[in-house]
């Protein structure tokens, strides 16, 4: 049973506790028994919170959504889209279980349907018809789960480990059979400051970029 102090629970404690385990775990080690020793109680008592796993699940999801900033009303469109792309692959990074469950669940909470709704919002006061709505907010979080999907997967974090990694690569390679990657390493990856992590505002930018141009070619009556 978890150290933790005895206090009443509650469907927040439940899911904050259900969240805890899966960031320091991994999403395969929740149960229901590993969430009832997390938060300190006997498994039964989590029924009479929740109905089942799905629903701890459900919770999770909308806690994880619940920390991704949400636009604005009065902010401009591209800000507020960069800002919250931005936020979401800061707050995935730490919660990479809960790539694969974003848009999974069929019973969003309420910080889910606020998330989506605040971001359709900004689309369709940007001038984007339903639509062009739909298409931008699909592209960009499938930029967004995308990149950090292959990021948490890289075999390396951190500037030391991405040097020493490529200069291991080096050494496998002939440099006269695979010039280009050999270019790359050497005068890209390895050059002091590279962080793989700067690939994302730049590829975020060149979506914006062209929902940017499309928005402005919106023809009247459109939107």
């Amino acid at each position: 049973m978890s150290d933790l102090p005895r206090r009443t629970l509650s469907r927040d404690r439940l899911f904050a506790g259900a969240v805890a385990l899966a960031d320091d775990e991994g999403i395969g080690a929740l149960t229901m028994r590993t969430l009832a020793d997390r938060v300190g109680v006997k498994p039964m008592t989590l029924y009479h919170h929740v109905a089942n796993k799905d629903e701890v699940l459900d919770g999770m999801v909308d806690m994880v959504f619940a920390e991704i900033e949400v636009p604005g009303p009065d902010v401009e469109w591209r800000v507020a889209m960069r800002t919250r792309a931005l936020s979401a692959r800061a707050v995935l990074l730490g919660h990479s279980w809960a790539v694969g469950l974003m848009e999974s669940r069929t019973a969003p909470g309420p910080a889910t349907l606020r998330h989506h709704d605040a971001v359709l919002g900004c689309l369709r006061r940007a001038g984007c018809s339903l639509p062009m709505a739909a298409h931008a907010y699909s592209l960009l979080d499938s930029y967004t789960y995308g990149f950090v999907l292959q990021e948490v997967n890289l075999p390396f974090s951190g500037t030391d480990e991405t040097h020493e990694l490529a200069g291991g690569m080096l050494d496998t390679f002939p440099a006269d059979e695979y010039p280009h990657l050999v270019e790359l390493t050497i005068e890209h990856v390895m050059l002091p400051g590279y962080d793989y992590g700067e690939e994302f505002a730049f590829g975020l930018d060149l979506i914006l970029d062209g929902l940017a141009d499309r928005v402005d070619r919106v023809e009247p009556g459109e939107a």
